[in-house]
């Protein structure tokens, strides 16, 4: 790779959704459609900062011709599979500045064919790529976790530097197979039981115990709190950037999980990742797009973002 090469990413977005959104207008109330779900939101951040993305996921039904139609429109390749179940999708009503969830759908479960095809096409497409991002669905029903501790494991032994934003059994999973870099809010190490509490100090033991357990690095989001990070053995950084006003909540995590998998993708060291990181997931909540946000705004951010070690 030389210094001017932007990296080569493969997200791994095995269901994604149609989502609909309704937001107050200047007069009018309007809808946007798009393609979403955590790998896209996270494909779209990684091309926004000049990241070459290939998403591989499984669409079907009426609902998933309307995804693969909408994802053309995105800067990224997608590389896709024909489902013989549903693609997921949601509504949700933005009209008095809150999210409300109007009605939703995950998708069906993936079956053994559309998983064995999926995988195959992730496996080849993340063997040639610089990171391959590893993203969950709407709902853990719909894809087995097993899936995520083969891939980890295979894209790891082939020489792809994997990077995970998962929770529950699906980052147990993860776990086992082995990432290079994991990011995970507090809330859900939580509610896995993780964690007692979101103090930097409860936060900062969860991170000891999941590099333990297969994590070279971790990044714990904490909402509007400073993160905690731990990279490879290193020492503990408290992860801080001045407070911007919230928008969208909804997406950050997967815009500071892009920020990473891009500088690491281009051959950037791990500090220059979570700072780029916790750049990307501010400037996200204050849009109203998920997975969005101009890269010079966040590279003027990143020269904002304070790594203090955690004594």
């Amino acid at each position: 790779m030389t210094a001017d090469d932007p990296g080569t990413v493969m997200v791994f977005a095995p269901v994604p959704q149609l989502t609909v959104t309704i937001e107050q207008g200047p007069g009018d109330a309007e809808l946007h459609v798009h393609p979403g779900g955590q790998g896209v939101w996270q494909a779209r951040m990684c091309a926004g900062l000049g990241a070459s993305v290939t998403l591989c996921a499984a669409v079907g039904g009426e609902i998933g011709e309307v995804i693969s139609r909408s994802l053309h429109d995105e800067d990224i390749e997608v590389r896709r599979i024909q489902r013989s179940g549903a693609s997921g999708w949601y509504v949700h009503d933005r009209r008095d500045g809150s999210r409300t969830a109007v009605a939703e759908h995950a998708g069906t479960p993936l079956g053994r064919h559309d998983l064995d095809e999926l995988y195959s096409n992730a496996l080849a497409t993340g063997v040639r790529a610089d990171v391959s991002i590893l993203s969950g669905p709407a709902s853990p029903e719909v894809v087995p976790a097993e899936v995520y501790r083969r891939l980890a494991g295979d894209l790891g032994a082939l020489g792809s530097t994997v990077v995970a934003d998962l929770s529950g059994d699906h980052l147990t999973a993860v776990l086992e197979g082995g990432v290079e870099f994991l990011k995970v809010s507090h809330e859900e190490l939580i509610d896995a039981g993780r964690a007692p509490g979101d103090s930097v100090e409860a936060l900062t033991e969860a991170a000891r115990e999941l590099h333990k357990q297969g994590a070279g690095s971790v990044l714990i989001s904490r909402a509007d709190q400073p993160g905690v990070a731990l990279l490879d053995e290193d020492e503990p950084l408290l992860v801080e950037l001045p407070s911007l006003q919230v928008v969208d909540h909804r997406g950050a995590g997967d815009s500071m999980t892009a920020g990473v998998a891009t500088v690491l993708a281009r051959g950037g060291n791990l500090r220059e990742a979570v700072r780029t990181g916790a750049a990307a997931g501010a400037l996200n909540v204050t849009r109203h797009g998920l997975g969005t946000g101009r890269a010079e705004a966040i590279q003027q951010l990143t020269g904002r973002v304070r790594l203090t070690p955690i004594g």
